[in-house]
């Protein structure tokens, strides 16, 4: 069980970890948390965001949309490498998903299947949206997919977590399928070597 990381630590952790952060707007007091808690949390959720282009991807997960209020992760990963951090306490990004894969994240050990959605994510989990169509045609830049596994292991590194407390929304929410495109057994393993 971990308290959130505050603002500054989270910045203070992407950095040291070599990423180029940009903060957008007040992301530092850009949540969700008049509807619900924002903690304990145990892990990171990876996302694609099923956008094209930049600018517009990050203006969408700062505001988010009428059917669903802003911040929708914490920061958004471009395929420059840069992380733009757009909230800092819940954010609409996980929903609910299944607490058996939640309990298995708590204990660092291999997922079972998602079958339910019984636990509220936004409560437990950081969220990063990577931009990517997600359509498995949109690539995955090189520099893009190495600032996914430094940021998820900025947050791990800060936490004291392995790279299992890494996942892919596709493996908490049942009809998820981001994030598309990697697998994200490879990308646990390059948030291992980089905790290493």
């Amino acid at each position: 069980m971990s308290a959130p990381l505050s603002a500054s630590r989270l910045l203070a952790a992407l950095k040291g970890e070599g990423l180029d952060v940009v903060e957008v707007g007040d992301w530092r007091h850009h949540d969700r948390n008049d509807k619900g808690p924002w903690g304990p949390v145990h892990g990171v959720v990876i996302h694609h965001t099923a956008t094209s282009g930049a600018k517009t991807t990050v203006r969408t997960c700062y505001d988010g949309h009428p059917d669903l209020p802003g911040p929708l992760c914490h920061g958004v990963i471009t395929k420059d490498g840069r992380v733009h951090l757009v909230g800092a306490g819940r954010a609409n990004h996980a929903g609910l998903g299944d607490a058996d894969v939640l309990r298995a994240v708590i204990a660092e050990k291999l997922l079972p299947h998602d079958d339910a959605s019984d636990a509220d994510g936004n409560r437990a989990f950081y969220g990063f949206e990577c931009e990517n169509r997600g359509d498995g045609h949109d690539p995955w830049p090189a520099v893009q997919l190495t600032a996914i596994a430094k940021a998820a292991a900025a947050v791990c590194r800060a936490h004291g977590w392995s790279e299992r407390s890494v996942i892919g929304h596709l493996e908490w929410q049942p009809g998820k399928v981001d994030p598309r495109g990697f697998p994200m057994d490879r990308l646990r393993e390059l948030v291992a070597e980089r905790l290493k």
